[in-house]
């Protein structure tokens, strides 16, 4: 089960903390915890919930808190706000903060994988572990931006029903190069239900603009300044390759490898075991 925490991110923006684990005992005192934290930071158009499967077996010797990113999930998504990178980075130092999760490990996905690195490099006192799942270090470019604005543009909403966004999403959609049921089910995640039918929660426009504040620029700098031990995890058919992975290894002062078989971006909604076992080790050595 998951508890609600709200947060105040940068600019006063609230965002949506979930805790898993056993219900809370009576008065409780939050970041007086002994279990050692971890803070799970979803991707771009991911949410908390997302992270149901690893905040499960993080919660039994851990203590696991997924944040719905500014835009995302059950968080605000103000017109005004910024979503800069510097935005999504002061968010997630304002939780760890705010949780009491000082010198927590930080495992994010995608851009919540940018933003744990980036961290760190930041605020080494908060952070005693990262874990990078398949974001890439490299500079995208604009034409990756473009195809992303072209590939929103695409999707055909409203949905008549999840089954609809499942279907779309996992057999449909021009970027799956072959059924993907895993990958329906995570998009269906992200819908809700409005009068005309099933719409995602966050703003594609948000999400570009999200988005562009990174595509454009390398960020093997900032993996430099990790000093604490780091993971990046890839999946075999994910957006990382394999040689990009073990140069970011190679770059992080105290970086490992693992990879994880029949898994592609979406790793730890893919092959939720083999996530599990390329990652549980790390962790028990950080906490060693």
């Amino acid at each position: 089960m998951a508890r609600r925490i709200d947060v105040t991110g940068t600019d006063g923006v609230r965002l949506a903390a979930w805790e898993f684990g056993d219900p809370p005992k009576s008065d409780p005192q939050p970041g007086h915890e002994d279990a050692p934290g971890v803070l799970l930071l979803h991707g771009l158009m991911g949410r908390a919930s997302h992270w149901a499967s690893t905040a499960r077996w993080l919660s039994e010797r851990h203590r696991a808190i997924a944040l719905d990113q500014r835009g995302h999930g059950r968080s605000d998504k103000p017109t005004g706000a910024a979503f800069t990178r510097e935005a999504y980075v002061d968010d997630a130092e304002a939780a760890l903060e705010q949780l009491g999760l000082t010198r927590s490990v930080l495992i994010g996905h995608a851009m919540g994988a940018l933003t744990a690195w980036q961290l760190a490099a930041r605020r080494p006192d908060l952070v005693s572990g990262v874990v990078i799942c398949d974001m890439r270090a490299s500079a995208l470019g604009a034409a990756s931006q473009r195809e992303w604005a072209q590939w929103f543009s695409a999707w055909p909403v409203p949905f008549a029903t999840l089954a609809d966004v499942r279907k779309w999403f996992g057999e449909d959609d021009p970027w799956v190069e072959r059924p993907n049921p895993a990958r329906g089910e995570f998009y269906a995640e992200v819908m809700h239900e409005c009068e005309d039918g099933w719409r995602p929660v966050f703003d594609p426009e948000q999400m570009l603009r999200t988005r562009e504040t990174w595509v454009y620029d390398a960020h093997w700098e900032e993996l430099a300044q990790v000093r604490c031990p780091a993971l990046v995890v890839r999946g075999l058919d994910g957006e990382l390759g394999r040689a990009e992975a073990q140069e970011m290894v190679r770059v992080l002062p105290r970086g490992q490898y693992a990879e994880v078989a029949d898994a592609g971006h979406l790793v730890h909604y893919d092959q939720p075991e083999g996530w599990r076992t390329a990652v549980e080790p790390f962790l028990d050595a950080v906490w060693a």
